[in-house]
């Protein structure tokens, strides 16, 4: 093992891609990291906040523990246009596990970008209740809806800042660590997927579908290349994708990470969130690959 470095974590947004956040996490402490601070977009809030506050641990084993019927139960379809999902009862769940921590008061700093719908600006929340401020950040446009927090309407940090480098500018570590869920690689990876996930993964998929055509069809499907195999939300994945790639792209130019460790987008769809083990196992086969060669 090498020198125990401090780091300044950046996790980006790629919906649910940023399972691969908690494999990625588990390396660097395999490795002997020591993470100092964190900022997070959308799934990287989500990840990055329960790391900070020492919940990824019983969030990874709930997730890896939901089977269709518990899926069934948290989603709470919104009826007022503005997303599908409330998130309500997945937020319900997660404010257990959090509690009602400040951000303020957490052992590492941490930073959750979020986007104000109305103002059109990039907000970072570093103060009041963590919960509320992931809540915030991981407002994915067309699934959950927008998040109040004072006068501000808040969406998705990915809207405009999908990998935020920025917050940890003034950090006093020694390297800065990005983990790009919109990688524009062709690698193929393969990961061995017990019989058991398999199908735990398939039936929610099915259940997923099932209430998808209730919400006009809106759903996760397979992501495809191919126009005439696409639907509305295949469409609004790839845009999102290539939004947020152009905007890092942007943003990166300004400020670059001493490390890059980047997710294929090709990974798995945006809103494929019924691969979570799969997805946490490739984030640790990439970072093991990219921590081996430093």
């Amino acid at each position: 093992m090498k020198n125990r470095k401090t780091v300044s974590l950046v996790l980006g947004s790629g919906g649910a891609r940023g399972y691969t956040h908690i494999g990625v996490i588990e390396e660097l402490l395999k490795y002997g990291y020591d993470i100092r601070s964190v900022s997070g977009s959308s799934m990287g809030a989500l990840v990055g906040g329960l790391y900070a506050c020492g919940k990824l641990d019983t969030y990874q084993k709930w997730v890896l523990g939901l089977d269709l019927f518990d899926v069934a139960k948290l989603v709470d379809f919104s009826f007022t246009g503005t997303g599908i999902i409330q998130g309500e009862k997945v937020f319900e769940v997660i404010e257990e596990m959090v509690g009602d921590v400040l951000i303020e008061d957490l052992p590492i700093p941490f930073t959750a970008v979020a986007t104000d719908l109305i103002r059109q600006k990039e907000v970072w929340l570093q103060k009041g209740r963590l919960i509320d401020a992931i809540r915030a950040s991981i407002a994915i446009p067309t699934i959950f809806t927008p998040k109040q927090i004072g006068e501000r309407h808040l969406i998705d940090g990915g809207v405009l800042n999908p990998l935020p480098i920025a917050p940890t500018i003034a950090d006093d570590t020694q390297i800065t660590i990005a983990v790009n869920l919109s990688a524009n690689s062709s690698k193929k990876y393969q990961i061995d997927i017990p019989q058991k996930e398999q199908e735990k993964a398939s039936g929610m998929q099915k259940v997923f579908l099932q209430m998808a055509k209730k919400a006009e069809e809106l759903f996760v499907r397979e992501k495809t290349n191919t126009f005439d195999e696409m639907d509305m939300f295949d469409i609004m994945g790839h845009t999102i994708d290539i939004m947020q790639n152009a905007i890092m792209e942007s943003k990166m130019a300004g400020y670059g990470p001493d490390i890059i460790i980047g997710v294929p987008n090709n990974a798995c769809g945006f809103y494929e969130f019924n691969k979570a083990y799969e997805l946490i196992a490739l984030g640790r086969v990439i970072a093991k690959e990219h921590l081996e060669k430093q």
